[in-house]
């Protein structure tokens, strides 16, 4: 099957949306919402979460069905799926890293996340879930999700993405990454100073390592701005988006 743009929306690139772990695509709606009121076509990819490796295949199978340029944007773990899922696809204009990773080879989420301190993840941790294969699960405690991960968002709104979180298995946040895209394709950042998952200090360092066009700083912006700041996080993508058609 291939993603069509509709008629109207042909001169805009497609917006590749790649949500991370402990959240779900729906996690994008809001800039959904924006981008698509502004005429850009809009996939939300489904990330499996199981390794950076496989993660990165199947979210660049959905590049491979796109016609036309792409401006592929990951959040948090979602930043090393598509540091790697670009790798090869010609029409990947620009990458934007929402509160995301962007590693160098040989690094891992946990490396980048205790780079610098301030993350505040691991006690909020549940207890791991065993897998068949010996991996395990990991959630963030229900009762703790909200202010760990979503302190920023309406309480109500912050329980029901607890319950509705997707896990990450142990590995894929230990797995070394491999050549990044990010020094081929122009980058954008956004995230916010009160990040509790990755400290602000890692993403600005980053972002200052990948030489990208423009970081923003969302003052108490939490881990999940494409819910809490969904029109400064599209405002970004659209940036990066006419930027990279120049």
């Amino acid at each position: 099957m291939t993603f069509a743009a509709p008629a109207m929306a042909q001169q805009k690139p497609t917006i590749v949306l790649v949500h991370g772990a402990f959240a779900e695509s729906s996690s994008w709606n809001g800039v959904i919402k924006d981008l698509e009121k502004d005429g850009y076509p809009v996939i939300g990819a489904a990330n499996p979460l199981r390794s950076v490796k496989g993660d990165a295949a199947s979210v660049s199978s959905v590049l491979s069905s796109i016609k036309g340029p792409i401006v592929l944007v990951g959040h948090s773990y979602g930043g090393h799926v598509i540091s790697a899922a670009a790798n090869g696809h010609d029409n990947v204009k620009a990458l934007v890293y929402v509160a995301a990773f962007a590693p160098e080879a040989g690094e891992s989420a946990a490396d980048l996340s205790g780079k610098f301190p301030g993350s505040t993840l691991g006690p909020t941790l549940a207890s791991p879930v065993d897998l068949p294969d010996g991996d395990h699960d990991l959630y963030i405690d229900q009762a703790k999700f909200p202010d760990q991960f979503a302190a920023d968002v309406p309480h109500d709104e912050a329980k029901l993405m607890a319950t509705g979180q997707r896990p990450i298995t142990e590995s894929a946040l230990n797995e070394p990454a491999g050549d990044p895209a990010w020094k081929k394709i122009p980058s954008w950042f956004v995230y916010g100073d009160a990040d509790k998952n990755i400290p602000a200090a890692a993403m600005a360092w980053m972002a200052t390592r990948a030489k990208a066009k423009e970081s923003v700083v969302v003052k108490g912006g939490s881990h999940v701005l494409m819910v809490s700041h969904p029109d400064a996080v599209a405002h970004l993508i659209e940036k990066a988006a006419e930027r990279s058609g120049k």
